[in-house]
């Protein structure tokens, strides 16, 4: 396996806590996060076989059971922890509204490293967003009664640009380079992960003065609401019947949220308060996120070592494996 894979929750964490200490430098760049975005796309759309999306659109039941999940388990678990821990009544609705939001991107580099479907995880990514527009209102209406007015035309441009085009320009340099020359190919997903990294560093600089100021209850209901989606999200896969390299992707894109869109969506219809666990959120679940992949790498092994096949329906890629593997 090679040492990025192995060091990535380190360096996750690493980069957070150098951004909560010393947030000026990385808050200045915060124009570069959808550029960012854009060259992770690239880099996961470069590690995929074109062949690998033309088997999740013909094997439609895994895409499915994931904006099932997405949909259904994320808002339900927010409204009950919101409810059972008491919180602020702002505060419930920022954890709602991170409930009711669509998967985030961050999560295709997540699956990736953990050794999931990545043309599944991009496609559910994809669809959710694009589901979004209309799910995320609604249910906003259900849980809180309360007219949220998704952006619909942007959110629809940012997937353009950050999902959409960077994917084929990937897949398009996957076709030209895998027999020409694969070494790049290999270079790629790393280059994405270098760029997670600054992203996470970045968020966390433009939300330390806000996430300095929260209570417990509020990092313990944030921190739940992912755990809780990760771990509903393999739970909901194993019970619909998917394998374990479904399992993992599932519970990624459940788990991680676009609490991007949440921290906008409470701050323009709500409060500034109602926009705290969006922002604690978007910072949590790439660090969970990183944790989950190397647990994720260390079953692998497991399984490996076992002699048990990782059986998948659908074709997935997984990390180059590298020496001390």
């Amino acid at each position: 396996m090679p040492i990025s894979i192995l060091l990535f929750p380190v360096l996750a964490a690493g980069f957070a806590a150098g951004a909560w200490l010393f947030p000026s430098p990385f808050a200045a760049q915060s124009g570069a996060i959808v550029p960012l975005l854009s060259l992770v796309m690239f880099g996961m759309g470069a590690s995929t076989p074109p062949k690998a999306f033309a088997q999740v659109i013909g094997r439609p039941q895994a895409l499915a059971a994931g904006l099932l999940l997405q949909f259904g388990l994320m808002p339900a678990i927010a409204w009950l922890l919101a409810r059972m821990l008491s919180l602020d009544p702002a505060l419930q609705t920022g954890l709602i509204l991170v409930g009711v939001c669509s998967g985030g991107t961050a999560s295709n580099v997540i699956c990736y490293l953990a050794g999931g479907n990545l043309a599944l995880s991009i496609s559910l990514t994809f669809a959710s967003t694009v589901l979004g527009v209309v799910l995320t209102p609604v249910l906003a209406a259900a849980y809180l009664g309360a007219a949220v007015e998704v952006p619909a035309q942007a959110m629809l441009v940012t997937l353009l640009h950050v999902v959409a085009a960077p994917v084929a320009l990937g897949l398009a340099a996957h076709q030209a380079l895998h027999k020409r020359a694969p070494a790049v190919l290999q270079w790629l997903p790393r280059l994405s992960m270098g760029a997670i990294l600054w992203v996470i560093a970045i968020v966390v600089a433009l939300n330390a003065e806000r996430l300095g100021s929260l209570g417990v209850a509020v990092w313990f209901a944030v921190v739940l609401h992912n755990l809780c989606g990760l771990g509903g999200g393999w739970l909901g896969a194993a019970l619909l019947g998917q394998d374990e390299t479904a399992r993992r992707t599932l519970a990624i894109e459940v788990g991680m949220q676009n609490s991007g869109l949440a921290v906008a969506l409470a701050v323009q219809y709500f409060s500034a308060a109602a926009a705290l666990p969006g922002a604690l959120f978007s910072v949590w679940h790439n660090l969970s996120g990183a944790g989950f992949a190397a647990l994720m790498q260390h079953r692998s092994r497991a399984i490996a070592q076992a002699g048990t096949p990782e059986a998948s329906p659908l074709e997935h890629h997984q990390p180059p494996r590298g020496r001390g593997q």
